[in-house]
C-alpha cells in the first residue's frame, strides 16, 4: 500500500494511568497505526535514569529524539491516523517544538493515589518518575499554542469506557468505532521492550476493566509523595471531560449564573486562590458542625456598604461564641479589599464573608480541638438583583417556625441557618421565590432570607426582631425613614425612599419588592418591584408629596398581616439577604414599640394589598 502523510495523535500521561490499555484500544480501529512511546530511548540517553532494560532499548531503539520526531512520529504511514503513546517525562527541552505545535493532542490523568501504589510494585516512585508536574507543563504549553487538549480521567474510562471513548473520539474529531473497546489477551507487536517489566496485567485483559473492589492499605511512606502530586491532578481534573451517561451521575459541569464568576479568586485563610481550588480542610469547624460567623456585604460605586456595622456584627457573634485567635479589623479589611482589587470588583458584587472557628486536630465537637486559630473566607462574587425586579416575586407562609432564642439566637450570625434552609425548601416546593415564617406563637417574624414590614392606612409596623436577626439595613431604616405620598392618575399609592449614609450608590443601592398577598390553596404571593432611576426623573418626582408616616415595632399576627394594604420587602441592595427587610401597613397607630420618623426610607412603588 501506498504511504502517505498522516494525521498524528498524542497521547500524553503519566505512568500507570492505563495508557497501555487506551493504547490497545486504539489499535483496533482499522485506521489507526500506534506507536508504543517513541522518545523513551531519547529520555533514557539524556536523564541517564537507570532500568533493568536500559541497554538493550538503547540498542533497539533510536535515541535522537528529533530523528524519532521527524521520521518515526511524523514520518509517512499506511493508515489515516497514527496513534502516539507518549509519558510526560519523556518531553525533554531538546526535543524540536514540532511535537507539540503538530498533531492532535489529549491528556490521560489519573489519581496518584493509585498511580503510585501500582508503579511502586516495580519501581520506587519519585516525583520526577511519575512525572505530573510535565504533563501540567504540556498542558499549559498545548493552550500556549491555542490547542486546549481534550483532558479524560483514566477513573472514568474504567467506570464508562464507551462513553468516555465516543467523548473523546467527539474531541479529536475522528469517527468512534465500538472495536475500541475489546482487544484478545495477550502480548501485542506494538508493545515495547518494556513489556514484560510493565504490561503483565494488561496483558490479561480483553477490554477496560471495572474498577477492582479489591483494596490495600496505601504505603504511608509514599504519603508525602502524593501529597506533592496531587495538586497537578487537581488542576487538569478541573479541566477533565466528565461523564455524561444514563448510567452515572457525573454530568457536564452546570452553567454559573453569571458566567464571569467562572474564574474567580477567594479569600481562605490567607491567601487568594482559584474558584476550585478555594477549599477548607474536612477538620474545619464549619464543616465538623456549621461553627462559623458570616456577613453579606453589597459593593457599590468602590465601596463596601456600611462594612464597619457589618464586622462589628461579626466580631460580636465571634465573641458571644468564644472564638480564639480572630483576625483583627484591619486584617479582615485587608483581605476583603484584597479579593475586590485583585477580581477588580468595584461596582455590582457580593461578598460572602466567613469567619469560621478554625481547623481542629481531630474531629469533634468540642472548640478545644480548636488549635490553629480562625479561618477567614473572603467570596466576592460578580451578583446582579437576584430575582426580577419588575415582574417581582412570589411568597408562601412557611410551617417551619422562626428558631426561638432559647435554643439557637439568631442574634448570633451564625452559620447554623437550618431553620433558613427549610423553609425555603418549602418556598422552593412552592415554586415561590421565598416563605413567611412565624415565630413559635404564631406571629409574623420575617421571610427565610429578609427582615418583614407591613403597611396600613399610613401606618408602617414592623415585628419584634426576637425571633430574627435585626438586619443592618432594618436598623438604617428604623434611624432614617422618611416616607413620601405618590399621587399618579388619581390613585394614591405610597413610595418609599431610602438616602443612605452614601449619597454617591442611590442610583444602584435601592431595590424593593412590594408583596401583593392572595389566598389559594395555601397563601402565596407575589410582588412588584420598583426602580429608583424612575424616581430620579422630574415628570415623576414632580408628583411626590412628602409626608411624615411612623414605624411601629410590634407583635403581628398572621390574619393582620393578611388584611395589610401593602407587604413590602426590603432588598439589601438588590439581593434577597439576612440583611433585608419586608414592610406591612396598618391603619390605627399603635402605643407599642418603637416609632421611628423624620428620615428617609426605602421604598419606591407601592401596590394595594388584597388577602
Amino acid at each position: 500500500m501506498a504511504t502517505e502523510e498522516v494525521q498524528v495523535i498524542h497521547s500524553w500521561s503519566a505512568p500507570r494511568s492505563l495508557s497501555t490499555s487506551l493504547m490497545y484500544s486504539f489499535a483496533q480501529r482499522d485506521d489507526m497505526d500506534v506507536v508504543d512511546e517513541p522518545l523513551y530511548a531519547n529520555f533514557l540517553r539524556i536523564t541517564g535514569v537507570e532500568r533493568p532494560y536500559r541497554d538493550e532499548l538503547l540498542a533497539k531503539m533510536d535515541s535522537d529524539g528529533n530523528k524519532v520526531v521527524k521520521e518515526v512520529i511524523f514520518g509517512p504511514g499506511e493508515k489515516k491516523y497514527r496513534y502516539c503513546k507518549h509519558i510526560a517525562k519523556q518531553r525533554l527541552p531538546n526535543l524540536t517544538n514540532d511535537l507539540m505545535k503538530k498533531g492532535k493532542h489529549f491528556i490521560l490523568i489519573r489519581n496518584p493515589l493509585n498511580i503510585l501504589q501500582s508503579f511502586n510494585k516495580v519501581i520506587s516512585p519519585s516525583f520526577l518518575e511519575l512525572g505530573l508536574g510535565d504533563l501540567v507543563s504540556i498542558y499549559s504549553e498545548l493552550c500556549k499554542f491555542g490547542k486546549h487538549p481534550p483532558v479524560i480521567d483514566a477513573d472514568d474510562l474504567k467506570k464508562d469506557p464507551e462513553v468516555v471513548l465516543r467523548g473523546l473520539c467527539q474531541d479529536l474529531d475522528i469517527p468512534f468505532q465500538t472495536s475500541m473497546l475489546k482487544w484478545e489477551a495477550g502480548p501485542k507487536s506494538i508493545d515495547g521492550i518494556w513489556a514484560p517489566w510493565w504490561y503483565e496485567n494488561v496483558h490479561k485483559s480483553t477490554g477496560f476493566e471495572k474498577p477492582n473492589l479489591h483494596m490495600i492499605p496505601f504505603p504511608l511512606e509514599l504519603y508525602d509523595l502524593l501529597e506533592q502530586s496531587l495538586p497537578f491532578y487537581n488542576m487538569l481534573r478541573c479541566h477533565c471531560r466528565r461523564l455524561v451517561s444514563p448510567l452515572h451521575s457525573s454530568l457536564p459541569f452546570p452553567p454559573l449564573p453569571v458566567p464571569a464568576n467562572e474564574k474567580i479568586l477567594v479569600w481562605v485563610g490567607d491567601e487568594l486562590l482559584p474558584r476550585e481550588n478555594a477549599k477548607v480542610s474536612v477538620f474545619d469547624s464549619v464543616v465538623q458542625g456549621g461553627d462559623a460567623v458570616w456577613e453579606g456585604l453589597r459593593v457599590y460605586n468602590g465601596k463596601v456598604f456600611k462594612l464597619d456595622e457589618h464586622l462589628d456584627r461579626m466580631f460580636d457573634s465571634a465573641k458571644a461564641l468564644a472564638f480564639i485567635d480572630v483576625p483583627t479589623r484591619e486584617e479582615i479589611k485587608g483581605a476583603v479589599f484584597k479579593t475586590l482589587v485583585t477580581n477588580g470588583m468595584f461596582d455590582n458584587a457580593h461578598i460572602r464573608l466567613t469567619l469560621t472557628r478554625g481547623k481542629k486536630v481531630t474531629s469533634g465537637m468540642s472548640p478545644a480541638f480548636n488549635l490553629y486559630g480562625c479561618t477567614l473566607i473572603v467570596l466576592a462574587e460578580w451578583k446582579p438583583p437576584v430575582y426580577d425586579n419588575t415582574g417581582g416575586i412570589r411568597l408562601v407562609t412557611a410551617t417551619t417556625r422562626r428558631n426561638s432564642p432559647n435554643s439557637i439566637d439568631s442574634k448570633i450570625h451564625h452559620n447554623n441557618l437550618i431553620n433558613n434552609i427549610l423553609a425555603k425548601i418549602e418556598g422552593n416546593l412552592a415554586n415561590a421565590e421565598d416563605a413567611i415564617m412565624l415565630d413559635k406563637d404564631g406571629f409574623v417574624s420575617e421571610t427565610n432570607a429578609t427582615n418583614i414590614f407591613m403597611v396600613k392606612k399610613g401606618h408602617v409596623l414592623t415585628p419584634h426582631a426576637d425571633y430574627c436577626l435585626p438586619g443592618i439595613t432594618r436598623a438604617t431604616e428604623e434611624e432614617d425613614n422618611l416616607l413620601l405620598l405618590l399621587e399618579q392618575k388619581g390613585e394614591r399609592e405610597k413610595a418609599y425612599l431610602q438616602y443612605d449614609c452614601w449619597p454617591t450608590l442611590m442610583e444602584e443601592d435601592v431595590q424593593k419588592k412590594i408583596a401583593r398577598q392572595r389566598s389559594t390553596s395555601g397563601y402565596s404571593s407575589s410582588a412588584i418591584c420598583g426602580d429608583l432611576e424612575a424616581w430620579q426623573r422630574k415628570e415623576v418626582m414632580d408628583l411626590v408629596v412628602k409626608e411624615n408616616l411612623i414605624l411601629h415595632e410590634r407583635r403581628i399576627s398572621l390574619s393582620e398581616f393578611h388584611a395589610a394594604d401593602e407587604v413590602l420587602s426590603r432588598l439589601a441592595f438588590a439581593d434577597i439577604c439576612s440583611n433585608s427587610n419586608i414592610f406591612f401597613k396598618k391603619p390605627t397607630v399603635v402605643r407599642q414599640g418603637l416609632p421611628r420618623g423624620n428620615g428617609l426610607d426605602n421604598w419606591n412603588y407601592g401596590r394595594t394589598y388584597t388577602g
